[in-house]
């Protein structure tokens, strides 16, 4: 395994424990995030705001990982399964999405990294929103 993919792995382990200082600690101080279907966020501390949200809406844990690593280790994707509860209504999904009351989805997801001096310097997470509605909203 290299280094990159390991990093990648704890990342992803970390998440999964609930670890957010560990978790937080694998970025670079200037991450970027490309939220997927939004914005782009920079540093640290907004990805910490992002999860903190996240962790208030959703309880979720990532399975079925494959991290690929390109031949420099500069770059890395991953795919993934992704299983959620909705816990609490977020005002940011889409007019017509059912509020929170528990529903699980699950989701076949992928993510972009770019590492530098051994850290996550740029992630962009990538899901069918379309197809997390539809499970939310009872439709699947």
């Amino acid at each position: 395994m290299t280094a990159t993919e390991a990093l990648i792995r704890r990342y992803y382990d970390a998440f999964n424990r609930g670890d957010m200082a560990g978790f937080l600690a694998l970025l670079t101080d200037d991450v970027i995030h490309d939220v997927s279907q939004g914005g782009r966020e920079i540093g640290r501390d907004a990805f910490a705001r992002f999860l903190d949200h996240m962790n208030r809406c959703y309880q979720e844990r990532i399975e079925d990982t494959t991290v690929m690593v390109s031949a420099d280790g500069a770059q890395a994707a991953a795919e993934f399964t992704v299983h959620g509860t909705y816990l609490a209504t977020d005002q940011g999904v889409p007019p017509g999405t059912a509020p929170a009351s528990g529903q699980r989805y699950t989701l076949p997801a992928g993510a972009f990294f770019a590492i530098r001096d051994g850290k996550i310097a740029r992630i962009s997470n990538h899901y069918n929103l379309g197809d997390w509605i539809a499970q939310v909203n009872g439709e699947k």
